[in-house]
């Protein structure tokens, strides 16, 4: 079987390595991929992953039995509507039904209707407008590109002039294009966070382990937004308790409230959660696909095929699926480039990659092959990877192997995996 995988990040890079092992798979394809996803049974295709056309005609070309959407303009493009007119076999939602990610608004109205917790909000197109509202409601608060802005487009703000400068960045400045054009500001949420995410097949729901994402650039959550800096599995802040209390609150709602709506939800569907501490939960985000950083550390753990259960989503069937995970914890630490995440420095040559050890592996995010050599192509350049039977020992050899690669002007955080520490001592 030949598989499909579209995007270049370190979350595809994760997916293509996964459904590589399968029996079932004889070649995967990444398109457009990076410096690290052509090896063993895994080629890389220089396709944009806007040009939908191109795509399609690949996966005909080459018989490919199943397409796997990694990040979201492509979904936001219609892709999946594109494959579908075509006969050809893909996992993700709809353009229709990624609004939920495209859209800000879309997906707080959304939560709205269907009485999803969420913070509460307003959205605007017009500055003074959003100018009163800040100064009605004081700071800190958040302001929010509507569309799609790279994980980016989401400024907390600790006084009202900061987020009167966010919004003027948005609608009058134009920082962020189309994707900014409109700006949904809502009430600022104290808590932990968590990202829960299952996948659905527009009735049936299979949830992932827990996971938890760590935005912010530097160490004790300071600095500036970011894509994400490093991840871990699972997250011992959603006990059994709270698992269900998302499930019924959030994820169940949310499939049904789509499938209600007329678009029927198949793919990855992410919750970004806020959790109190009377573990109260509120959704912050939804993302229509794998998170990523989260994506390394989850698909690190699970030991059983990950392809039948893409392929039974596609086909309605993912009742019959069952996913086996691996005991024990998992760690990715993002080495981001040089001045990320504000315009970062490229180009820079990466060494000392190897990495022995099976319970370790390093994923290629903003990585190019030029020669024999790796260099740096992006802001996050990579997520390096490490599993082990507790958490202390993960963070240990997650950290042994970061310190060992080399480039330029690299940043890193120390603390990933620190969160959870009380969290397992507090069961204890």
């Amino acid at each position: 079987m030949k598989i499909l995988v579209i995007g270049n990040g370190g979350r595809e890079h994760a997916i293509a390595w996964k459904l590589a092992q399968s029996n079932l798979v004889d070649l995967v394809y990444v398109a457009p991929g990076n410096g690290g996803t052509a090896t063993g049974n895994q080629k890389i295709k220089n396709i944009n992953l806007k040009n939908n056309h191109e795509l399609i005609d690949f996966a005909k070309q080459n018989n490919i039995e199943l397409t796997v959407v990694g990040p979201e303009l492509p979904l936001s493009l219609g892709i999946v509507n594109d494959f579908h007119k075509h006969g050809l076999n893909i996992f993700g939602p709809t353009k229709e039904a990624a609004q939920l990610e495209s859209s800000k608004d879309f997906a707080k109205a959304f939560m709205k209707k269907h009485q999803i917790p969420t913070a509460d909000y307003q959205t605007f197109t017009e500055i003074k407008k959003a100018h009163a509202y800040i100064l009605e409601k004081g700071a800190p608060i958040v302001i929010k590109a509507d569309g799609l802005a790279a994980g980016k487009g989401v400024i907390v703000a600790q006084t009202e002039d900061e987020a009167i400068a966010a919004v003027n960045s948005m609608l009058a400045d134009n920082k962020f294009g189309n994707a900014g054009a409109r700006v949904v500001i809502e009430e600022f949420l104290t808590g932990e966070e968590a990202s829960f995410i299952v996948i659905a097949d527009g009735e049936n729901i299979l949830p992932l382990a827990s996971s938890q994402d760590h935005k912010r650039l530097l160490n004790d959550d300071l600095g500036p937004n970011t894509g994400g800096m490093g991840a871990y599995s699972p997250a011992p802040i959603v006990d059994d308790a709270l698992h269900e209390k998302i499930m019924n609150l959030v994820i169940k709602p949310t499939v049904q409230g789509m499938k209600q709506d007329g678009f029927n939800f198949v793919g990855f569907l992410y919750a970004g959660l806020m959790i109190d501490a009377n573990k109260n939960i509120k959704t912050l985000e939804f993302n229509c696909r794998l998170g990523d950083p989260e994506t390394q550390p989850l698909l690190f753990r699970i030991k059983s095929d990950l392809l039948p259960v893409l392929l039974n989503a596609t086909q309605g069937k993912l009742n019959e699926s069952i996913i086996e995970w691996e005991d024990g914890y998992s760690i990715t630490v993002v080495m981001a480039a040089e001045n990320y995440p504000n315009t970062p420095k490229l180009g820079d040559v990466i060494s000392q990659l190897e990495c022995n050890d099976s319970d370790c592996f390093i994923f290629h995010a903003g990585t190019k092959k030029v020669s024999e050599e790796i260099l740096t192509s992006g802001g996050r350049v990579l997520g390096v990877t490490a599993k082990a039977m507790n958490l202390s020992e993960a963070q240990k050899k997650v950290y042994q192997l970061t310190k060992q690669i080399q480039f330029k002007g690299s940043q890193y955080r120390t603390d990933i995996g620190n969160k959870a520490f009380n969290r397992i001592s507090e069961k204890s």
